[in-house]
C-alpha cells in the first residue's frame, strides 16, 4: 500500500484478522504497533509487541514514538529487549503485569567467515589495524563519536564502516574536517554483514541509545574485542570482564579505550574470549524460543468476544 494509506492499511489488517482468526498478532515497530496491533485488537485478536528501542531524532519521529508509547497501553503483552527499556516503558504507562523482558538471542551455530575470508570480502589488507563499526548511519547510533575519537587515536589505525543512512554525507564531511577521511572506508550496505566481524581487530559500538543490539552479539560470536558505550541493555550483555565500556558522547574516553586494544592486546583477547563464552551460555536461541512460546500460550486465553456479526 501507499506509505500514507493508514486507514486503508488498518481496514485491510482488520479484515484479514476477521477472515483468518489468528490466535495472536505480534508486531514490531511503530507503524505496525499503531496500525496493525490496534486493528487486530479491534478484531478480537490478542496482541503482543516486541519493543527494540527508540531512535529519537526529529520532531516527526518523536511524535510517531509518542503515539507508539500510547498504543502500548492497549497491548496484551509488551516485550522489551532489555531491562532498562522495560523500566522506561513502565514509566510511559505500560502496566507492569503486561511487561516481559526477553533479550535478543543469537544462533551461535550460524556460519561465519574466517579472518582471512572476511578481510578479503571487505578488501582489508592482512596487516592493517582496523576498527569495525556496523549499523544505521543516523544520530542515535553515534558514528560521529567514533569519527571524533579516531582523530585522537594512533594514525595507523583505520575504520571500516558498514551500513547506510541519511547521515552519511554529514559524517563524511565531519571526517574531512578532522583530517581522518583517508582512514575511513565506507562499505555501505553489505549482504550478510554478520559473517564479517572476524575481519576487525576491534568492534566499536558508539551508540547514544540501544536495546539489546544484535551487532554486539555478532561481535561476541566472532571473538572480536569490543569497546561499547554503556547505554540501554548493553551493560546487561557485556560487563567489564567481556568488553571495555565507556560513557556515550565522550570521544576522549572512547579513544582511550580504543588505544588499549593495541597497548594491551592480551587483556583485549581475554575479554573477547569471555564475551564469546557468555554469549553461548546466556543468549542461545533455544531458551529464547521457549520464553516466546510460553508467552504465546498464556495469551491465547485473552481472546476478546466479538459482536455476533463478526463471529465465525
Amino acid at each position: 500500500m501507499n506509505s500514507r494509506a493508514y486507514i486503508a492499511e488498518w481496514r485491510a489488517i482488520r479484515a484479514l484478522c476477521l477472515a483468518e482468526r489468528p490466535d495472536i498478532v505480534h508486531t514490531h515497530g511503530y507503524r505496525s504497533d499503531v496500525i496493525g496491533g490496534l486493528a487486530a485488537r479491534r478484531s478480537g485478536v490478542p496482541i503482543v509487541t516486541t519493543v527494540h528501542g527508540f531512535t529519537g531524532g526529529g520532531a516527526k519521529n518523536k511524535l510517531y514514538e509518542r503515539v507508539q508509547r500510547l498504543a502500548f497501553r492497549r497491548f496484551d503483552a509488551v516485550v522489551a529487549v532489555s531491562r532498562p527499556l522495560a523500566e522506561e516503558l513502565e514509566r510511559a504507562g505500560v502496566p507492569p503485569a503486561r511487561m516481559h523482558v526477553v533479550p535478543n538471542a543469537f544462533d551461535c551455530a550460524a556460519p561465519r567467515l574466517s579472518r582471512a575470508e572476511a578481510r578479503a570480502r571487505l578488501g582489508i589488507a592482512a596487516e592493517a589495524r582496523v576498527i569495525g563499526w556496523v549499523g544505521r548511519l543516523s544520530d542515535e547510533k553515534g558514528a560521529d563519536v567514533l569519527i571524533d575519537a579516531l582523530a585522537r587515536v594512533d594514525p595507523g589505525v583505520r575504520v571500516s564502516i558498514i551500513g547506510s543512512g541519511r547521515s552519511r554525507a554529514a559524517l563524511e564531511a565531519r571526517a574531512a574536517r578532522l583530517g581522518v577521511a583517508a582512514r575511513i572506508t565506507w562499505h555501505g550496505t553489505v549482504h550478510e554483514a554478520g559473517q564479517l566481524f572476524a575481519a576487525f581487530d576491534l568492534f566499536v559500538l558508539s551508540s547514544r541509545t540501544e536495546g539489546t543490539p544484535m551487532v554486539l552479539l555478532e561481535a561476541m560470536a566472532a571473538g572480536t574485542p569490543i569497546v561499547a558505550t554503556s547505554v540501554g541493555g548493553v551493560p546487561d550483555v557485556v560487563g567489564p570482564g567481556e568488553a571495555r565500556l565507556v560513557p556515550p558522547d565522550d570521544p576522549r574516553a572512547l579513544a582511550a579505550a580504543i588505544q588499549e586494544r593495541w597497548s594491551d592486546p592480551r587483556a583485549a583477547a581475554e575479554r573477547a574470549a569471555a564475551a564469546a563464552a557468555r554469549l553461548a551460555r546466556e543468549y542461545d536461541i533455544a531458551p529464547w524460543l521457549t520464553r516466546y512460546e510460553q508467552l504465546y500460550h498464556g495469551m491465547r486465553a485473552v481472546r476478546r468476544d466479538l459482536p455476533p456479526r463478526f463471529r465465525t
